[in-house]
Parts: structure tokens; C-alpha cells; sequence
């Protein structure tokens, strides 16, 4: 993977998709916030190289600095979904992840995340995105006061505050 294509296609993935209202998320779009991060420059794109590495040495020596995001990039094939899914899990319990705030979410293309019939999966690349857990949930709490959940499917709701805490009344 060249780090050139992988950034352009995670942007035209935002671009044409992320940042997108859709009708059938109430004219919301799947992140409200991606377009502000990208338009700032607040994320950050690599190439992992081993997910257990990477994750447990950036819980141990990365700070966010002044990104909202930071995006691990896979080869698709490089893990299966179960075991991909099993570390994004164990990071997000780690000593290291609780301490400093941080959630990983995995977005894996065998792993298919759907939600009123929109598939929210990248697709092209097995990826991990690091967020500061606090910031993360002052955003879901401004987004369930303004509605942004009220037709979410209780299931995917559960999966999606799996480590967070759930905005929700």
C-alpha cells in the first residue's frame, strides 16, 4: 500500500460518503463532524504495519495532538474480521486506551455495518480509527439532544457505545 493512494482514497471516502446527509439517516450525514476534521486537517492517516503493535504503542506513546482522528490503515486481507475486531476490542479495554481517553474503532470490509439500509463500511482497506473517548462523547451528546439517534436501530446503537458512553436518556 503507498500512503499517497491510501490518504486519497480515506478522502474521497469522507468527500463522497461520510460528510454526505442521507435520507435515510433523517438528511444527517454518517459523521456530522468528519467534514469540519477534514477541512482542518485534524486527521491523520498511516499505514499499520502490525494492529496489536501499533495500538498498544500508540496507547503508550502517541498523543492526539491536534488531530480528531488518527487512521490506521490494513491491506483488507491482512487479518480476517473476527480477529481484526477482537484486538480493536481488546485495545479499547486496554490499561493504555482507558488511561489516556483514547477508542478505537475498527472498520473491517468483511464486517458489514449497515443502518437503515446504508452500508457505513470504507470498503477498500481494513481500518482503526483512534478518537479521544471524551471528545467523542460530548459529540454524541450534542448530536442525541439535536435528534441525530432518535431512528438508529437499537442493535447498532448498542454495537456503536460498546466503549463509549451511550448519550442517550
Amino acid at each position: 500500500m503507498v500512503i499517497s493512494q491510501v490518504k486519497a482514497d480515506i478522502e474521497q471516502w469522507l468527500i463522497n460518503f461520510v460528510e454526505v446527509p442521507h435520507p435515510a439517516l433523517g438528511n444527517w450525514a454518517p459523521c456530522p463532524y468528519a467534514r469540519k476534521a477534514r477541512l482542518q486537517n485534524k486527521y491523520e492517516v498511516r499505514i499499520g504495519k502490525d494492529i496489536e503493535r501499533d495500538l498498544r504503542l500508540f496507547s503508550k506513546t502517541e498523543f492526539m495532538g491536534n488531530n480528531d482522528v488518527v487512521i490506521f490503515a490494513y491491506p483488507p486481507n491482512m487479518y480476517d474480521d473476527a480477529y481484526f475486531n477482537f484486538i480493536v476490542d481488546v485495545a479499547n479495554t486496554s490499561k493504555g486506551f482507558r488511561k489516556r481517553n483514547f477508542v478505537a474503532l475498527g472498520d473491517h470490509p468483511d464486517t458489514v455495518e449497515e443502518h437503515n439500509g446504508v452500508c457505513f463500511n470504507m470498503g477498500k482497506y481494513a481500518l482503526v480509527l483512534v478518537q479521544d473517548k471524551h471528545k467523542l462523547d460530548d459529540h454524541a451528546m450534542h448530536l442525541a439532544k439535536r435528534g441525530y439517534y432518535d431512528n438508529w436501530n437499537e442493535e447498532y446503537l448498542q454495537e456503536v457505545f460498546a466503549h463509549r458512553k451511550d448519550p442517550r436518556p
